[in-house]
Formats: structure tokens, sequence, C-alpha cells
């Protein structure tokens, strides 16, 4: 946690400076009672020359008080900006330690007039020294400003959002009728400080764990509140990276989805060049794979139209054609290999090799998925099971989908039930089920979308749904979403690339594993959600599972 004594030496400053204006208006009051002292003189000595002498120093007197009254008015002005400014933070303009605790301290006492509640909550980013280490303090001063233009717009004009120090925020809620209205708030928070922010070429994914406490029921005083609020956020750390914890833990029913620990989140930092060579490193296999493939393409789409009367004619077509697209796999990857082992300074080997690779990696996934749809339709699909923790698997996704999601700048949010959420079953292939249902709203929400994640457990199923406000799915292309070669026209427009085997694969895996899939969408342009139902199973798999 980073510590600084900018907020005091402002204050310093500002004292200063509030000294000197003092100083500047007493000058200006003895000059006008000089002044005063003056008349009185010449009214008491008679004489024509002392009635000049008098109408001379009245007009002096009228000038300098004009002249006084306008440096007063300068001077209270400069006073007022000068007392406004001791009350903010100079980095982030938010109200600073001293500022808060007044209006804390007010909230308390109408709060204990009008029998009402209040919220404190105690924010601390996560891996902020991280960030500072890094990539440098001026950086790091530009997250605090992101920051605090996060925790703004995630609260009420009325409640106060404070900087307390380093990169600990307060934020007080002066009125609130439950505890779910501070988790409220606090979620909001969370989310706003989710979405990605290009800052000096990093996309940065901020999180930070967040304590609350309420009054009356945690505290009557400022400092217990905070004190309080304060522990819960450690508390809240413990649990996990993106979590608010209650000083008093019953406050809300513990069913509450909140961010699951994933290390594929923790880091608050991808560099936003890499992450984007990475997508387009994808982008090119799958480009230049779909000239390779184009002729297969057509004839699977070809077969298509024929299998509602010939289904086993397809899918013996569908077979042979993964075999021959098998046979030139293991000489490329030969090709590939001793290319890279030759040493050569020759300047066009290492390009080769990437363009052998990158094909072999995305025929390799194609065939996959060809075999896939083969395998299932013939009996012929094998799972490996055992014991699936599916929070754990989610994070392994997570961080194979991120690069994708944030060159598209695209707001990401994980929510789990806290605890294990066991399923039996492969977990490679459900791996490949999730990959594929990311990979695809990523692929079909524009840049800067929202993507979702949860995962929670329904009585004896767990339930995993992905959702996005991207493209939507039209209702006539809802209807056979899962069915081989099947793609929106809206999609094809977005982006035309792929066969429109992901998803049939996606229905065929979940099925074997004993789950359902269903898809949903209002319609183009409202998004689209897909939810994996799988069934839950006890820390122990059972042993008549075949």
């Amino acid at each position: 946690m980073t510590k600084t004594p900018r907020s005091n030496d402002a204050a310093a400053q500002a004292a200063r400076e509030l000294a000197e204006l003092r100083s500047h208006i007493d000058e200006a009051r003895a000059v006008l009672a000089g002044l005063q002292r003056c008349v009185e003189e010449a009214l008491n000595r008679p004489g024509d020359a002392d009635a000049d002498r008098l109408r001379e120093a009245n007009e002096h007197l009228v000038i300098s008080a004009l002249q006084a009254r306008v440096e007063a008015d300068t001077a209270t002005d400069a006073l007022l900006r000068a007392a406004r400014s001791a009350e903010l933070d100079p980095l982030t303009q938010l109200p600073n330690r001293v500022l808060l605790l007044d209006r804390l301290d007010q909230a308390i006492a109408n709060a204990r007039r009008s029998k009402k509640q209040i919220a404190l909550l105690f924010i601390d980013l996560n891996n902020f020294k991280q960030i500072n280490d890094t990539l440098g303090h001026a950086v790091g001063d530009d997250v605090l400003q992101q920051a605090a233009r996060c925790l703004v717009s995630s609260v009420r004009a009325s409640d106060t959002v404070s900087r307390y120090g380093g990169d600990e925020f307060l934020i007080l809620l002066d009125d609130v009728s439950q505890a779910a209205d501070a988790a409220a708030v606090a979620d909001k928070v969370i989310a706003a400080l989710g979405m990605p922010a290009l800052i000096c070429e990093h996309v940065m994914r901020l999180t930070a764990s967040i304590g609350i406490s309420l009054y009356p029921a945690d505290g009557e005083n400022a400092a217990t509140l905070i004190a309080r609020a304060d522990g819960a956020m450690y508390r809240a750390k413990r649990q996990g990276f993106g979590s608010f914890v209650f000083h008093d833990a019953q406050a809300l029913d513990g069913s509450l989805l909140q961010t699951p620990v994933l290390e594929s989140l923790q880091t608050p930092v991808s560099h936003y060049e890499r992450a984007r060579k990475e997508f387009e490193h994808r982008q090119e296999q799958l480009q230049e794979t779909n000239e390779q493939l184009l002729l297969s393409a057509l004839d699977a789409q070809d077969l298509q139209a024929a299998a509602e009367q010939a289904l086993q004619r397809q899918t013996h077509f569908m077979a042979q054609a993964v075999h021959e697209l098998r046979n030139p796999l293991m000489s490329l990857r030969t090709a590939s290999a001793v290319l890279g082992r030759t040493g050569s300074e020759e300047p066009l080997l290492p390009k080769m090799s990437a363009v052998i690779e990158r094909q072999v990696a995305q025929m390799s996934r194609l065939v996959s998925d060809l075999m896939d749809v083969s395998r299932v339709e013939t009996g012929k699909l094998r799972l490996e099971r055992s014991v699936v923790e599916m929070t754990r698997l989610i994070d392994e996704v997570v961080g194979a989908c991120r690069p994708a999601i944030d060159t598209r700048l695209q707001h990401f949010r994980v929510q789990a039930h806290l605890g294990a959420l066991p399923v039996y079953g492969d977990p490679l292939r459900l791996s490949q089920v999730l990959r594929n249902l990311l990979d695809n709203a990523s692929k079909y929400t524009p840049q800067g979308g929202d993507i979702r994640l949860s995962a929670e457990r329904q009585s004896d199923t767990v339930v995993i749904t992905v959702s996005d406000n991207g493209i939507g799915i039209s209702p006539e292309a809802l209807e056979h979403i899962f069915e081989p070669f099947v793609q929106d026209i809206e999609a094809t427009a977005f982006d035309g690339s792929g066969l429109g085997l992901g998803l049939t694969v996606v229905r065929e895996l979940v099925n074997a594993h004993g789950g359902r899939i269903e898809a949903h969408s209002a319609g183009p342009g409202l998004g689209s959600e897909f939810k994996v139902t799988l069934p839950w199973v006890e820390t122990k798999a059972p042993t008549d599972v075949p």
C-alpha cells in the first residue's frame, strides 16, 4: 500500500496563504483608520486652508475606501478558494481526509436525529504497488485519477467520495434504508473499476477490496466506523480480489454472487500492443486456414442440405474428410520442427516456420471440431472423467481468452458463489465448452461492450451463464443455433470467420456430460445469453458413473 504526504503539504501551503491574506486585510484596515484620523484632525482646525485640506482628505478617503473594498473582496475570494483547496486532495480533487471526517460527523448527527442509517465503504485498490513499481509513479497517478472518476460515477451526487490516503478511498452513503443498498453500491464500484481503460499503452482492469460498516449497528462515531470498515476490507482482501465484506458478516445473505479468486484476473495490467498481436495472430491462423479448407467447407455446406434425408451418408463423408485432412498435419508439423532446428541464418526460415505452426494449430482445431461432431454422431466420443472444480477451470479459460477481450477493450465480469463448484466430467472437454462460448461472446460484441460469466450452484446442478450485449441472434437463427454449419446473417456480416461448428460441438459435449445448454436472445442488437447446466457432485466422484 502506497502512502503520500502531499495532502499534508497542501494543507500547510494553504495555511500559509491564509495567513498572508489576513495580513493584507489588516494592512488595508490600518490605512483606512489612519485616513479617518486625518479627517477628524482637519475638522478640528478652522480656516479656508483647513477646509481645502479637509476636502482633499475626504477625496483620498473615498478613493482609499474604494480600493480597500476591492482589495478586501479580492482577498476574501482568495481566502475562500484557499480554504476549499485545503479541503481537496491535490491529485484527484476529491474531498480529503479532513473534509471527509467533518461530513461524516455531520452525517452521524443527522442520522441520530432522524433515526436513519448511514454506510461507510473503505476501498483499497489491489496490486497498486505493482503498477507503481513496474510502470512508474506518473502512470500510478493516472490510475488513481481514473479510480477516482470510477468511484464518483458509482454513487449519488449527495454521497461523498474521499481519497483517504495512498490508494485508499472512502465512500460515505449518508442515507441507506438497508444493508443491501450499500452492497449494491459496492457491486457498482467493483464493476466500474473493472471497466478496461487504456492508459499509456496499457489496458488497466482495476480491482478493489471493500469493507463496509453501518451506523448505528457497527459504531456511533467516525473513528469506530472507519476502523471497522478498514478491518472488514482486510477480510475482503483475504476472501479474494474484487470482493466486499460487511463488518457484521451476517448483514447479507451468504448466497450473494461475488467475484471469485481467479489468477487470470489478478494482474491489473496487460500491454495493449502484445494483446493486439496475440489476437491478430489467432485471426491470421483462421484466415490462412479458411483458404485451405474452403473446398471442404463448401462440400460440408452442400452436405448439410442433403443430411435431412441422408444423415448417415453425411456422417461418413465428414469422417472421411477428417481423416483426409489429418494426413498433411503430421507432415506440416514435422517440417516445422525441422525448420526450427536448422539454426540457419536464412531470415525466411523463422517466418516459414511460424506460418506452418499457425496453419497446423488452426487446422488441428477445425479438424478437432469436425471429429467431435463425427464421433458424437457415430457414438465414438470418449470422455476422460474426473472431479473438476469449475472455478479453477474458469480461471484457466479466462486466462486464455483475455487477450482477445483486452484487445477489444471489453468490460468483462466474473461472478460466482464463494466455495467449491465440483462437477464430474472431462476437464479438457469442459474447457472447450467454456472457451467456445467466451470466444463467441467476445467475437460478436463490439469494442467496449460488456461480457459476463457467472457460475452458481442451483439445487443439485452447477449453472454457468455467458452473456453479452453484442449483436444478438435473430429469432429464425435462434431455433437452429446449435445445428452444424448454421450461422446467423447478422453474425456473418459482423464477422464472417468460422464454419458454424463451434456451438454444435458445445451442445454435444454438454449433452455427453449429462447436462443441457440453452440459448437466449431478445433479437438483433440486443445481446445473447448461453446457459450451461451440469450435474453437481459431492467432493468424491460416484463410483457408479460410467
